[in-house]
């Protein structure tokens, strides 16, 4: 896939079209067959681009059971973070195999690189960009080592302040990043819709003057479209085959049908946002004649006198329009007109004294 798409040939440079990643995660459930039929539904769904997760536990911490590594947590709890990690993660000989999959059914393929080894291999795949996961944020190496592939890098920003979102932007501008796309994220697994705070968006991309979306853990559609609304250019969810099949991200993600919901609704909002204008749309032109105009409403013989009992402003518009009622009241007729005609200059005779 070319890593060009708009017409500055950046890859996020698409305008009035927002980029929706299907989040696959752990959703695989360790399953590679299950990892590929969830490529093709995102697909079907019309998600832009399918996103894995390129780690494995050792690369992400060490396997030890005290206090520093309990998970405290109402899904994840009663376990290590080792422990999580050896069921959520997808195992890197799928990589090649899950992107050619990606490449053959037309969706775009990338992955969260957790470590230096990540960003390795997904640079032997050639994929067109990089992303680096919230709880990385703070990895300024680890930014610099993958912006420094110089493709654009996507950076999820849950948890952080504005001084660490500075720094990662800098970091990664130094280290040569082509693009730098940040994603409102709130870091809490399901996030709650009132905690998302979407206007922080527009503030983001005036603050860092690079284009912003959002990673979205909250429930339903309204979030993600509410962010389109206010500029969002990227929206990535989770994606998985059904809550049923459990899996460490299950239970916060979307099913296809849902999905499908999403990418629809912020289609929908794509089109319903528009450009900044006033005036007729072509379908508002055949509705003007319901505007409101000067008719008679009773017979008014030549040389009558014009008055509120003879003349209103009601629909349809082939008449004067309502702003000329006070030049026409106490003006003659130039003819005789019967209730029901549309008033015109014409009618006129003389204007009152």
């Amino acid at each position: 896939m070319k890593a060009a798409r708009g017409s500055t040939g950046k890859f996020f440079d698409i305008s009035g079209h927002c980029f929706i990643v299907a989040e696959v995660s752990a959703n695989h459930g360790r399953n590679f067959n299950r990892a590929v039929a969830m490529v093709k539904k995102a697909k079907e769904c019309g998600a832009d681009a399918v996103k894995f997760q390129a780690y494995t536990p050792d690369t992400l911490t060490i396997d030890a059971d005290n206090r520093y590594f309990r998970i405290r947590h109402p899904e994840w709890g009663g376990q290590t973070l080792y422990q999580l990690y050896q069921k959520a993660y997808t195992p890197w000989a799928w990589l090649k195999k899950l992107k050619k999959a990606a490449d053959d059914t037309g969706i775009t393929f990338f992955a969260t690189a957790f470590d230096r080894t990540a960003v390795d291999v997904l640079e032997e795949l050639d994929v067109p960009f990089h992303k680096i996961a919230s709880f990385e944020l703070v990895d300024l190496p680890l930014i610099q080592y993958a912006a420094g592939t110089k493709k654009p890098l996507v950076l999820s920003t849950g948890m952080a302040s504005i001084g660490e979102i500075k720094e990662a932007v800098q970091t990664a501008k130094k280290a040569g990043a082509a693009e730098i796309i940040l994603l409102r994220c709130v870091s809490s697994y399901p996030a709650r819709p009132e905690e998302m705070n979407l206007r922080t968006i527009p503030d983001m991309r005036s603050r860092f003057k690079v284009p912003v979306g959002i990673s979205d853990h909250t429930p339903g559609t309204g979030v993600s479209v509410a962010a389109v609304a206010l500029g969002a250019t990227v929206v990535e969810k989770h994606f998985t085959l059904s809550r049923k099949l459990r899996t460490p991200d299950s239970f916060f993600s979307m099913e296809p049908q849902e999905f499908k919901k999403l990418v629809s609704d912020i289609r929908v909002a794509e089109k319903a946002l528009g450009d900044i204008r006033y005036g007729l749309t072509r379908d508002e032109k055949k509705s003007r004649v319901f505007r409101r105009s000067l008719f008679a409403v009773k017979d008014i013989k030549k040389g009558e006198t014009f008055t509120e009992e003879n003349v209103r402003s009601i629909r349809p518009a082939y008449g004067l329009e309502p702003k000329y009622i006070n030049a026409v009241l106490g003006s003659k007729a130039a003819r005789s007109i019967r209730r029901g005609t549309p008033l015109d200059r014409d009618v006129l005779a003389a204007k009152k004294a």
